[in-house]
């Protein structure tokens, strides 16, 4: 009765570790996907904002070839 026992007292402590790693797993992985939320945001607006600062330039060259 003792080795039964033994066994299923692991078995659930295996489960239990399992489940403290899933829990901490999403964690990490809820604190990647905003990151990466975060950083798409900043690449778009870097984006943009060089959008913004090459169409002064692409009318004076546009300007200088029509010369």
């Amino acid at each position: 009765m003792l080795w039964p026992m033994l066994a299923l007292a692991l078995a659930f402590c295996g489960i239990a570790v399992l489940a403290v790693l899933s829990v901490r797993v999403h964690a990490e992985v809820r604190r990647l996907a905003k990151q990466v939320s975060d950083s798409s945001q900043r690449i778009t607006r870097a984006a943009e904002d060089l959008e913004r600062a090459s169409a002064p330039l692409g009318s004076t060259v546009d300007a200088l070839r029509r010369e």
